[in-house]
C-alpha cells in the first residue's frame, strides 16, 4: 500500500525560509543555527524527543516568537507586519485547539473576522470548511461538547477556511482515538494534495511520520541533526542523534 505522503513535491521559490535562526528562552537555548526552507505542497514533518525543540520551531516558523539569524517570507525578512511584507497566509492547529464558548459555526465565524475575511465571504467559507471536514450536521452545537476527534477537525475547519498556503500543526493527532487519528490524517493529507497547502506538522509517532511526509526534520537539543526526503529519512544512514531517536521510538522493522 503506497503511503499518503510518498510522492515527490516539486521545489518552486520558497514561501518561508530560516537562515541561522535561534531562539532563546532567558538563559535557556531552545533553537540553534536553523536554517530551512518550505514550499507549496510539501508535508514536512518534525520529529525528535520532548525538549527537542520541535514546538518553538513550528512558533518560529509562524512568526511568533523573537529570534536571532532572519526569517524570511517570499523575499521579505520577517518581523515585517504580513500586510507590508507580503507574508504568505498562514494558520497553526495545536494539539488541544482553543474553542470558544459559542457553537461550531460561529467558532467559524469568529476565525474568519480574527483573519479580516470580508464579511461578504464568510458564511459561505464557513460552510464549506463545514463540509470540507464532515460537521455541517453539527453547526449548531456548542464546540466544547463535541467529541475530541470532532473539536480537532473543527480546529482544522477554522485554519483551512482562512484559505492558508503554509498550515503549522503540533501535533494535532496526539490525544485521539484511532478512528480520530485517521480522519484527522486523512484531511492534512487532502489539504496538501487537494489545495496545495504546505504543511509543517510535529509528532512522536514515526508511522504517522511515514505516512503523511514528503519530507523529515529531526531534531535534537534544539539542533536539526536530519532533514531529508521521507524514503531517505527511512532507508539511508542516519546521524547519530538522529539514528537514536529513531531506534528507539520505532524499534520494529521497517
Amino acid at each position: 500500500m503506497k503511503a499518503l505522503g510518498a510522492e515527490a513535491v516539486p521545489l518552486l521559490r520558497p514561501l518561508l525560509t530560516l537562515q541561522h535562526a535561534g531562539v532563546r528562552f532567558g538563559g535557556k537555548t531552545a533553537l540553534v543555527d536553523v536554517s530551512l526552507a518550505l514550499h507549496a505542497g510539501e508535508r514536512v514533518m518534525l520529529v525528535g524527543a520532548n525538549g527537542s525543540g520541535k514546538t518553538t520551531l513550528l512558533r518560529l516558523l509562524h512568526g511568533q516568537l523573537p529570534h536571532s539569524g532572519t526569517r524570511t517570507a517570499q523575499g521579505c525578512v520577517g518581523d515585517v507586519p504580513s500586510s507590508a511584507a507580503g507574508e504568505p497566509s498562514q494558520a497553526m492547529v495545536f494539539q488541544r485547539p482553543f474553542l470558544l464558548r459559542l457553537s461550531v459555526w460561529h467558532n467559524l465565524m469568529v476565525a474568519l473576522w480574527l483573519a479580516r475575511v470580508p464579511r461578504s465571504e464568510r458564511a459561505a467559507r464557513a460552510l464549506a470548511a463545514l463540509q470540507r471536514v464532515g460537521l455541517t450536521a453539527e453547526r449548531e452545537r456548542p464546540a466544547r461538547v463535541l467529541s475530541g476527534g470532532q473539536q480537532q477537525r473543527l480546529a482544522l475547519a477554522r485554519a483551512w477556511a482562512v484559505q492558508p498556503a503554509l498550515l503549522f500543526l503540533d501535533e494535532p493527532t496526539a490525544s485521539l482515538d484511532p478512528a480520530g487519528k485517521r480522519e484527522v490524517e486523512a484531511l492534512i493529507d487532502s489539504f496538501s494534495r487537494d489545495d496545495g497547502v504546505a504543511i509543517v506538522m510535529s509528532t512522536h509517532n514515526l508511522g504517522q511520520a511515514k505516512r503523511l511526509g514528503t519530507r523529515v526534520v529531526c531534531l535534537d537539543a534544539g539542533h536539526v541533526v536530519a532533514d531529508r526526503p521521507c524514503e531517505a529519512f527511512f532507508t539511508q544512514p542516519l546521524p547519530e542523534a538522529a539514528a537514536q531517536f529513531v531506534k528507539g521510538e520505532m524499534p520494529w522493522p521497517g
